[in-house]
């Protein structure tokens, strides 16, 4: 079994930055893909970003220069870092991770992007 924790999301002003953390624990021998996804009310849920464990990096056009993400294959960490912020990016953001061939999900952290 596998368990993520996440954090870091909040209340920004458009413009402004956040970052995201999501730490996996359990039985973990390696990690494959690491990655975000996020679901705005009434939306489906939607690819932000995955990264692989070679470090290789899927990002979606929509935040495609905005947001960046990062891995630490030692600690079984997943960062997203979002900057320009803007009220579209307002969601639930879930963290994923595979293990052997296995998807587990975070319980999502609220990101909301409003002045």
């Amino acid at each position: 079994q596998v368990q993520l924790v996440e954090s870091g999301g909040g209340l920004v002003q458009p413009g402004g930055s956040l970052r995201l953390s999501c730490a996996a624990s359990g039985s973990i021998f390696s990690i494959g893909v690491m990655g975000w996804y996020r679901q705005a009310p009434g939306k489906q849920r939607d690819l932000v970003a995955t990264i692989t464990s070679g470090g290789r990096t899927d990002v979606s056009d929509s935040v495609k220069g905005r947001f960046t993400i990062s891995r630490d294959n030692a600690k079984n960490t997943v960062t997203l870092r979002m900057n320009s912020l803007k009220p579209e990016d307002t969601a639930v953001y879930y963290c994923t991770v595979r293990v052997a061939g296995r998807s587990y999900w975070g319980q999502g952290t609220q990101v909301t992007v409003s002045s």
